[in-house]
């Protein structure tokens, strides 16, 4: 068996051109696709013959649909397959990313201790109408999140975590009187950008409190970037697969490089 997987293996198409990166199906450069939509039309052939028109308008060739139901009446779910047609320069892609070495638990409890000499007081909620906790949990709490413990759990962090629909102004608030080094701030919902305008009203609260440039501001999120974060005034954002260790690492890291005045 294994000498017949070597033969095929060899069969397939092993080009890559970094510069014309398409999608991998079954070999390099097939460009397959599968791709997922409801439609406002009754489940028949024209809804077929429609997805299929739909996606060589997005630019696929072969396009198939494979699976559809009937959602309810009028509207069809559709399942398809296609080739896609277009292909990007990968070499040429630039991401904006927190600048920081992710540690250990332990790791970072040394560095602040030996390098800030106190613990970290640091607030997180999932702020304005954003009911959503289970980011700002994995974050803070002490059982964190697939093995990541949360802030609460490190000895040279002291964390709040206030929940989920709290107020701008009710954030603040606590900072100011707990006296706060850090902002946590968990958005989720982003229906008509709400995430944006809730967050750019904290950092004009802040300001308008002269408190911005006395705290680390960072927000998190599925839907969340760095480059995102940083224009709309945050100190770092970060996105999906980011745990309780990225967070706690760059919070250390960035608190020393304030304390010897590198930023």
């Amino acid at each position: 068996m294994s000498g017949l997987y070597s033969t095929d293996a060899k069969s397939f198409d092993q080009t890559l051109d970094l510069q014309k990166i398409k999608p991998y199906g079954d070999t390099m450069n097939d460009g397959k696709v599968q791709l997922s939509f409801t439609l406002p039309v009754p489940c028949t052939d024209e809804a077929i013959e429609a997805a299929k028109e739909l996606m060589r308008k997005m630019g696929f060739d072969n396009p198939q649909v494979v699976f559809l139901k009937e959602l309810t009446d009028g509207f069809t779910f559709l399942n398809c397959y296609g080739s896609c047609t277009h292909a990007v320069d990968y070499s040429a892609i630039h991401v904006p990313k927190v600048e920081s070495t992710t540690w250990s638990m332990q790791e970072t409890d040394a560095f602040i201790k030996q390098e800030i000499g106190r613990p970290i007081v640091v607030i997180g909620a999932s702020t304005g109408t954003d009911a959503h906790t289970v980011g700002i949990d994995a974050i803070m709490n002490m059982k964190g999140y697939a093995g990541h413990y949360g802030l609460e759990r490190y000895e040279m962090f002291e964390a709040l975590n206030m929940g989920s629909q709290v107020s701008n102004e009710d954030f603040i608030r606590k900072a100011i009187e707990l006296k706060a080094d850090v902002l946590l701030v968990s958005q989720t919902v982003t229906q008509k950008d709400v995430h944006v305008k809730n967050m750019v009203e904290l950092v004009e609260l802040l300001e308008a409190e002269s408190l911005r440039n006395k705290l680390l501001l960072i927000c998190g999120g599925p839907r969340i970037s760095h480059e995102l974060a940083k224009e709309l005034g945050y100190d770092a954002g970060f996105g999906m697969n980011s745990y309780a260790d990225d967070v706690a690492s760059f919070i250390a890291q960035e608190m020393k490089r304030r304390k010897d005045g590198k930023w």
